[in-house]
């Protein structure tokens, strides 16, 4: 199915039916209260509604698009914006000046400024620091102390994005108040994107004042990394440098809210889904521990006695497997919105310009009509043989088209190689205190993972 520009004088808009309304919304507050309350059940079930199914947010009408096929038409088509409820409660944290946020020409720019970051031939020149990270943690859980696997998993996330993109030791000092801080700001945003009360943001209540000294204090962290690396007058092959001498479109210099908005779309939305990550990978291996004794199998045939490294990582097929089902069924980014620019039709519903659509990559990837035996956890679904039969945008962790994530190659290696150093070390068990259940935030992880890494 395509999206089509729609001419509101043709006779073939005539035919264009309006999409069922969905079941279960309440006065005021719509659908927004089933999205607060219980957002990952309710948007699986909307399948069974239709296509394309109407949603209440407050006073707001928004269009929730249920199938593969129509999710990676709306992906694909430039009828669709970045816009809608869950960029406008970002847009605090991520401005509206960031590759992130920024639609149009200001958006090609700026992937043209970032993407050499990610080239596939630029990726190995990360791989020491990758592994180093990986390793350090490794070495860290030795002390057999129960792990807070929040603060370990951001953590990681954080120093590998920094240490990468960004080199100079004065992230380090930084890390842990960037991980504090978004785990506050991520929780309050999704409250804010499907409970949308506005002014009731600003009473200074504990929740509301906890948001805004955690996003104060990370602006405040991004000027003092982009003023350290002035003030160093270094200017390493690394992202940071690539955007202190990016120009605009007329050869001048861009500006320094750009500048500013770009390290927090390097920093946030890549640590923040990193994390996630992460913290859902050492879950499984916590639930299935023979999929850790396969890795350790793995690493062992691949790499022999020495420490898995980057150089490993194509040859670790099993572990990445693992990798991709896991962003299969747990994936970070498992809601997002765009908006339409036109009045467009969308599988034979109409479509009208200014409307916000909403989908979700949690539900389409554990549809039981695109995937056998659907909430199994099987890394094998991902062999060559069968991973055909995975119907095309059912499956789309990084995202597709032009807002695809920059950075797919790089986050993949990562979490392969931080999967194969943690798993063929440990097993690990939960400790007092843990709570395997999903957090509902703009990304999606284990609400409180305590575990003990226990030595192979």
């Amino acid at each position: 199915m395509t999206v089509e520009s729609v001419n509101p004088g043709a006779p073939a808009a005539t035919a264009l039916r309006e999409p069922p309304l969905a079941g279960g919304g309440v006065p005021f507050l719509g659908h927004g209260w089933r999205l607060a309350r219980d957002p990952l059940a309710f948007m699986s079930r909307l399948r069974d509604h239709g296509e394309v199914v109407r949603l209440k947010l407050g006073p707001k009408t928004v269009y929730a698009v249920t199938t593969p096929a129509l999710t990676g038409t709306v992906a694909l088509s430039p009828d669709y914006i970045i816009a809608g409820p869950l960029w406008e409660s970002l847009e605090d944290l991520l401005g509206k000046e960031g590759v992130a946020t920024a639609n149009g020409p200001l958006h090609r720019r700026q992937r043209r400024t970032i993407q050499p970051a990610f080239r596939l031939d630029a990726i190995p020149a990360y791989g020491p620091v990758m592994a180093e990270e990986a390793h350090a943690l490794v070495e860290r859980w030795r002390s057999g102390e129960v792990l807070d696997v929040t603060m370990e998993s951001f953590r990681v996330a954080v120093r590998v994005a920094a240490r990468c993109l960004m080199r100079g030791s004065y992230m380090d000092a930084r890390a842990d108040r960037i991980c504090v801080d978004l785990a506050s700001l991520f929780s309050g945003m999704y409250q804010r994107m499907v409970v949308p009360l506005g002014p009731l943001y600003k009473v200074p209540l504990p929740a509301n004042r906890e948001f805004n000294r955690a996003l104060a204090d990370l602006h405040v962290l991004v000027d003092e990394i982009v003023a350290d690396r002035r003030a160093s007058g270094q200017k390493p092959n690394d992202l940071l440098t690539a955007l202190l001498e990016a120009k605009d479109d007329n050869g001048e210099p861009i500006g320094e809210q750009e500048i500013h908005d770009q390290v927090i779309a390097i920093l946030t939305p890549g640590s923040e889904t990193v994390g996630a990550t992460v913290m859902s990978l050492l879950l499984v291996l916590t639930e299935y521990p023979e999929l850790g004794d396969k890795i350790r199998d793995e690493v062992k045939t691949v790499v022999g006695d020495r420490p898995v490294a980057f150089e490993d990582v194509r040859k670790l097929t099993y572990t990445a497997n693992v990798v991709t089902e896991t962003l299969r069924l747990h994936p970070a980014v498992w809601i997002l919105t765009r908006r339409a620019v036109a009045d467009t039709e969308l599988g034979g519903y109409r479509i009208p310009k200014g409307a916000d659509l909403i989908y979700s990559p949690y539900a389409i990837q554990r549809d039981g009509r695109s995937y056998e035996r659907n909430d199994e956890f099987d890394p094998d679904r991902w062999l060559p043989g069968r991973a055909k039969d995975v119907p095309r945008y059912a499956m789309s962790p990084f995202s597709v088209g032009n807002r695809k994530c920059p950075s797919d190659h790089f986050s993949m290696a990562e979490l392969t190689l931080i999967t194969a150093a943690v798993a063929s070390a440990y097993r690990f068990e939960h400790a007092p205190g843990s709570d395997a259940r999903p957090r509902i935030g703009i990304t999606l992880r284990p609400r409180r993972l305590m575990l003990r890494a226990l030595p192979r």
